[in-house]
């Protein structure tokens, strides 16, 4: 049982390994490029409209995070709480920061030394979809993992 637990997070972190940092650019309605969205190895949790839950599949996307920084034990990760642009600015701040929690907490749970951890809301500011469609604002509700 040792060694199954030593091949999978061998798998794991070898897998994982071979995700470098990427960029890919974000297309507007019209496919005008308008910014740049970065990618790394962990993967964003995406949250229902209203919600700082964490769902199943957010549990899912949590404890694939939670591996990466088990087998990286130096990493430090920023995690960003991100909303969709309805709701005022000031609710949609203090949405993104429940969100961020939820996350930096769920991963505390998981192991994960809170000392690596910080929370920041960006709120509507930075969205990842600019669109103001049901589809962009999925995309946009969510937390964004930005490794040290």
């Amino acid at each position: 049982m040792r060694t199954l637990k030593f091949v999978v997070l061998a798998l794991l972190v070898a897998g994982m390994t071979g995700c470098a940092c990427r960029t890919k650019k974000v297309g507007g309605p019209d496919g005008d490029n308008i910014g740049i969205a970065k990618e790394g190895p962990l993967k964003d949790v995406n949250f229902a409209f209203d919600s700082s839950k964490i769902d199943s599949r957010a549990m899912g996307i949590l404890k694939d995070n939670a591996s990466w920084l088990a087998a990286n034990p130096s990493a430090k990760v920023q995690i960003e709480g991100h909303c969709d642009e309805r709701g005022t600015n000031e609710y949609n701040m203090a949405l993104g920061g429940r969100r961020s929690e939820a996350c930096r907490s769920t991963l505390a749970s998981l192991g994960v030394d809170n000392s690596r951890l910080s929370t920041i809301s960006y709120g509507e500011e930075l969205p990842l979809d600019p669109a103001s469609n049901e589809a962009a604002w999925a995309k946009n509700r969510r937390c964004h993992f930005n490794v040290q």
